[in-house]
């Protein structure tokens, strides 16, 4: 049974060994293992999700598949981009999930769930990045309707960037 949970601190390093793993599974052939490696020091450590956790304009989910955490998302609220003319918008910033899951299906309904908070909000849309080799996610996300809006890099280390879309889905 798949089932969604509000995490506090206290999951943050849960949230934390996810993201890592997630991380590695879906980006870690994109660039040099020194260069994952400090992005997932910098950005995907606990003391970083517990501060974003904290912040009440950061909305996570954990998906729980039979009460074993297989996925996690977070999204937020009023997150303009300069790239889309609607507003408020909200930024999808995390969907990630263990890949040893992926034919459980369980991205479509964590997704589902995000599109129904970001409307509950009265958001006109929402956005993300993806990485322009990360084909199944591209897939995914025109599949559910977005757009590609434009061309970005995504900072990865202070060396290496990787080329990314930035998708927007409107309301």
């Amino acid at each position: 049974m798949l089932r969604f949970k509000i995490p506090t601190i206290k999951d943050a390093e849960l949230i934390s060994q996810m993201a890592v793993q997630t991380f590695y599974e879906s980006h870690g052939t994109s660039a040099s293992e020194k260069d994952i490696k400090e992005y997932i020091t910098l950005r995907l450590n606990i003391d970083l999700f517990k501060e974003e956790l904290g912040h009440p304009e950061n909305i996570f989910r954990v998906a729980y598949l039979n009460d074993v955490p297989v996925a996690f998302s977070k999204i937020i609220y009023d997150a303009p981009n300069p790239k889309i003319n609607d507003a408020p918008v909200c930024k999808l910033e995390k969907i990630y999930v263990l890949k040893e899951y992926y034919n459980q299906k369980i991205g479509k309904p964590l997704f589902d769930l995000n599109i129904e908070l970001a409307k509950q909000n009265k958001q006109k849309g929402i956005w993300l990045y993806v990485w322009t080799e990360n084909k199944r996610a591209l897939r995914f996300y025109e599949k559910q309707g977005f757009k590609i809006i434009a061309d970005t890099l995504f900072q990865i280390s202070e060396t290496h960037s990787n080329p990314n879309y930035w998708l927007y889905l409107k309301f």
